[in-house]
C-alpha cells in the first residue's frame, strides 16, 4: 500500500479535475460516427479522409482522433505519407451502433440529458433536489415525467438503459438460481433487454413487463419482437395501480430512484400481491456499509440526486425497506461488476 508520501496529490488532483474531458470526448467521437465510420471501412483511414466523410473542420478532427488514441479507443499507425486510425476492440464492441453490446444510447443519453443536470450538481447539493428545472425548465416534481418529456427523451432513455443490461443483465440474473420461478413481472421493465435476457437464460419463465402506458407501447414497437411470446405487458402506474400476481418481482434500478417511504410503499404492495413462497430481486448498484467506495456507485448516488427523488444505497439498507415490506430471508449477491442482486422471499 502506498504512503502518504508516495502519492502525487497534484497529479491526482488534476487527474480528477480534468475528467469530464474524458467522457466528453468519448461522447463526441460516438455522436460524430467515429467509431462506426471505421468499423464499416475495414480499413484504417487518415484524419483527412474522416474528416470529409463525416463533415467535420480536419484540424479538429485530428485533434479529436488523437485523444481517442491516448484513450485507447483508437490505434495510430504512422506512414511515410500519414497517420492512419482505426478502431480497438474496446470501440468495435461497444461503442459502434451495430454492435450487440453497443453503449452507444447510454453515452448519447449522458452526453445530451444526464450533463446538462450535472450542470447544476452545486444547487442540487444546496436544495437536496433534482434539476429538471433548471436543466430544462420543467417542474422536478414529477423525475419521470421530467425524463419522457418527449417520446424522443423516452426513446433515448429506454434505448440506453437496454444498452446497460446487454452487458449487465446476466450478471445479476445469474447471481441466484431463479429457474424455480415461473411467472416473473419486470416492474419498471421499459425497453425489455432485461426481460430478455431472463427468457433466455431461463426458458422456461414468462416475464411479465409492467410500466407506463406509452413506455409499453415504444416497447412493443420498438424493441420486443411481436413472435418473442414469453414476454407480455402490463400497463399501469406501480404506485397508483394494482400490481398483477406472480412468482417473482424484478426491480432493476427502481429503488434508488425513491425516497425511503416510496420503496417502502411499493415493497408493501409487490409484498401483497406476491405469491406465497414467491419473491422479489433487487438490481442495484451497492455501496459499501463503511462508505469506502464504490467510487461509481458514489457517483451514481450523487446522479440519482441531480435526476431523481432516489439515492444508492447499502445492502444493509435495502434489507431493511424489505423486510420492512415483510419479505424474510433476505441474500445479497455482489456480482463484481456495476450492479448487484439482492433476494427476498415471501
Amino acid at each position: 500500500m502506498s504512503s502518504a508520501e508516495d502519492l502525487d496529490y497534484p497529479q491526482i488532483i488534476l487527474q480528477y479535475s480534468s475528467g469530464f474531458l474524458v467522457s466528453k470526448v468519448m461522447f463526441t467521437a460516438c455522436e460524430l460516427g467515429v467509431f462506426d465510420l471505421l468499423m464499416e471501412s475495414g480499413e484504417p483511414l487518415s484524419s483527412d479522409a474522416i474528416a470529409a466523410r463525416l463533415g467535420t473542420s480536419t484540424t479538429g478532427m485530428e485533434r479529436l482522433l488523437d485523444a481517442c488514441v491516448g484513450l485507447k479507443l483508437l490505434a495510430v499507425e504512422l506512414t511515410q505519407e500519414r497517420a492512419l486510425y482505426r478502431n480497438t476492440e474496446i470501440s468495435n464492441i461497444y461503442l459502434t451502433k451495430s454492435s450487440p453490446k453497443s453503449q452507444y444510447h447510454i453515452m448519447m443519453y449522458y452526453s445530451n440529458t444526464v450533463y446538462l443536470c450535472w450542470h447544476y450538481l452545486a444547487d442540487a447539493v444546496r436544495e437536496g433536489r433534482n434539476q429538471y428545472e433548471r436543466a430544462f425548465g420543467i417542474s422536478s416534481k414529477d423525475p419521470f415525467g421530467a425524463m419522457y418529456r418527449s417520446e424522443e427523451e423516452m426513446l433515448k432513455f429506454m434505448a440506453g438503459q437496454n444498452s446497460v443490461w446487454s452487458i449487465c443483465g446476466r450478471d445479476v440474473l445469474a447471481a441466484f438460481d431463479l429457474s424455480p420461478f415461473r411467472q416473473i413481472c419486470d416492474l419498471g421493465g421499459g425497453g425489455g433487454a432485461l426481460a430478455r435476457e431472463c427468457v433466455s437464460l431461463y426458458p422456461n419463465s414468462m416475464v411479465t413487463i409492467y410500466d407506463l402506458p406509452k413506455v409499453v407501447q415504444v416497447s412493443k414497437e420498438q424493441f420486443i419482437p411481436p413472435e418473442e411470446h414469453r414476454i407480455t405487458f402490463h400497463e399501469g402506474d406501480f404506485f397508483n395501480d394494482s400490481i398483477p400476481e406472480a412468482e417473482l418481482y424484478i426491480l432493476s434500478k427502481i429503488l434508488h430512484d425513491w425516497d425511503d417511504d416510496k420503496c417502502r410503499q411499493l415493497l408493501t404492495k409487490v409484498h401483497k400481491a406476491c405469491k406465497p413462497g414467491g419473491g422479489v430481486l433487487l438490481v442495484e448498484s451497492l455501496l459499501n456499509e463503511d462508505k469506502s467506495g464504490p467510487l461509481e456507485t458514489q457517483l451514481y448516488s450523487m446522479n440519482m440526486l441531480v435526476q431523481t427523488e432516489g439515492k444508492e444505497r447499502t445492502a444493509a439498507a435495502y434489507s431493511k425497506l424489505l423486510e420492512a415490506a415483510g419479505f424474510g430471508k433476505v441474500e445479497v449477491k455482489r456480482t463484481g461488476k456495476l450492479y448487484d442482486a439482492v433476494l427476498g422471499r415471501k
